[in-house]
Order: C-alpha cells, then sequence, then structure tokens
C-alpha cells in the first residue's frame, strides 16, 4: 500500500508580531512548512491579520527563496471572490501566495446567505486563476459551496482542494478524520497545536489511505507576550516541526547542521 505523505504543515495567522525573515528562515531550513496570512479589510493590523506593509516584506523574502505562501480569505475578501471579483485575487500570486483559502463562513465575517448561487461566479474565478490552488472549507455550513463544486458534471477542478475543519475556523479537534475522497485531495484542521501534533499525525496518516494531505492551525500558535501582545509564536511553530521530524511515519527531517 502506497504511503500517505505529509504535503504541508501549515501555520496560519503569521503577522506584524514576528520578522518575515524568520519565516524564511524556518522555510529554508524546513521546506515542507506553509506560513498562511489572514486577509480580513477590517481587521488589517489587528493580532493574526497582517499589514500591507508586512505583507509586501514577506512578499520579497518569499521571491529571494522557493518559499511558497497560503493567502487565507475572510471577510470581505471572501465576499469579493464569491461574488466574480478578482480585483484583490489577481494580486495574490506575483506576491507569491500560490494557495488560497476560501473561509466562507459567517464567524469569519462572511455574508453566507447564498453560497450555492454564488459556485457558478466562483468557478469562473478557479478557471480563469488556474495557477492558484482554491482550497474550500469543507464543513457544513459551507456545504452549498462545496457541495455545489461536487455536483460538476466535468468534475471538481485539478486546482481545488478541501480543508476538512468542522470547528469552522474556531480551533475545536475534531473527533474522527475523514479518509480523502477519490477525486480531491484534503487537509485536516481544527484544534490541531504543539500539544496534539503527533498524535494527531498518527490518526491523519493512517486516514489519508496512501494520499497526499496536509494539516493546517492557528490558534494554537497564538501567546501572549510579557507586554501583553497576542503573538504569532515561532516556538510552538517549532515544536510542531519537531514533532513531524520526529515522526516515523513522515519522511522529514532536520538538515544536518542542526541534527
Amino acid at each position: 500500500m502506497t504511503k500517505t505523505k505529509l504535503r504541508k504543515l501549515g501555520f496560519c495567522g503569521a503577522d506584524d508580531s514576528v520578522s518575515p525573515r524568520a519565516l524564511g528562515l524556518i522555510f529554508n531550513a524546513y521546506p515542507f512548512v506553509e506560513f498562511g496570512v489572514l486577509f480580513r479589510p477590517d481587521k488589517e493590523g489587528e493580532p493574526r491579520y497582517a499589514t500591507k506593509e508586512w505583507v509586501e516584506a514577506l512578499s520579497k523574502v518569499a521571491a529571494s527563496s522557493s518559499m511558497t505562501l497560503a493567502a487565507h480569505l475572510c471577510g470581505t475578501r471572501v465576499n469579493e471572490v464569491l461574488d466574480g471579483d478578482d480585483s484583490f485575487l489577481s494580486s495574490l500570486y506575483p506576491l507569491g501566495f500560490h494557495r488560497v483559502q476560501i473561509n466562507a463562513t459567517a464567524v469569519n465575517g462572511v455574508d453566507t446567505s447564498d453560497l450555492e448561487g454564488a459556485v457558478p461566479k466562483l468557478l469562473t474565478l478557479i478557471e480563469k486563476h488556474d495557477n492558484l490552488e482554491f482550497i474550500i472549507q469543507k464543513n457544513e455550513e459551507t456545504k452549498p459551496l462545496w457541495h455545489g463544486i461536487l455536483e460538476l458534471p466535468a468534475g471538481v477542478p485539478k486546482n481545488v482542494t478541501m480543508l476538512v475543519d468542522e470547528s469552522k475556523g474556531t480551533g475545536i479537534l475534531a473527533s474522527s478524520w475523514p479518509q480523502p475522497p477519490v477525486n480531491y485531495d484534503i487537509g485536516y484542521a481544527g484544534g490541531i497545536g504543539p500539544s496534539n501534533v503527533k498524535s494527531v499525525l498518527q490518526d491523519v496518516m493512517v486516514a489519508g489511505n496512501g494520499r497526499e494531505i496536509w494539516i493546517d492551525m492557528e490558534s494554537s500558535l497564538r501567546t501572549i507576550d510579557t507586554n501583553g501582545n497576542d503573538a504569532f509564536d515561532l516556538n510552538k511553530c517549532f515544536q510542531c516541526i519537531n514533532a513531524v521530524c520526529e515522526a516515523d511515519i513522515c519522511e522529514y527531517s532536520h538538515p544536518l547542521f542542526l541534527s
């Protein structure tokens, strides 16, 4: 049987509390790591939501290496895409964002009143931007969106994957992890963090059933620092990296200069 492969270890919520260069150092040592940036205009500059200036600095780091990034769209950025507006979406690939996650849930500030009706417009953008991988957050609330994609006569577009997260981005650990369907790839999220990543890895590598999968986390990577600031904690990121490298079930290891 083919062994499940961990495609990406996703750390979401990178923001102005860390240096973009520090993220570049981590990526160059551990290229399976993917940093995710949350985009929601009404919260820009708050913890978890990077400023435009910080994103531009991160983009320069990405351009000087093979670093790829994930854009996690929330709020009006999702509403724009669901309405067929790709003015912001078009700016992402040049900045180094090769994967785009659509967080179409109310808790993420999105108008979810007509997700089913938004499917045709979203599909138009998915086809137009075939250099991007579109990740659809898959849970009960977003079912009208992803179910519409699954019902396509031509099948799921090749540049569409789905993130299984029944917690809807609230960081609640899932009780089980489903196997990937035949016709598209999936990743797993919800309550994953330094305290449980080792056991979650064991479970999802079995659930993966020989496919390529990824895991993603956000809330568990935050720390309130000595000044009372909500910060993206690189130490917590490294704890997760270390768990992956020490797991016999994965094929990743620490670079020789750190062994």
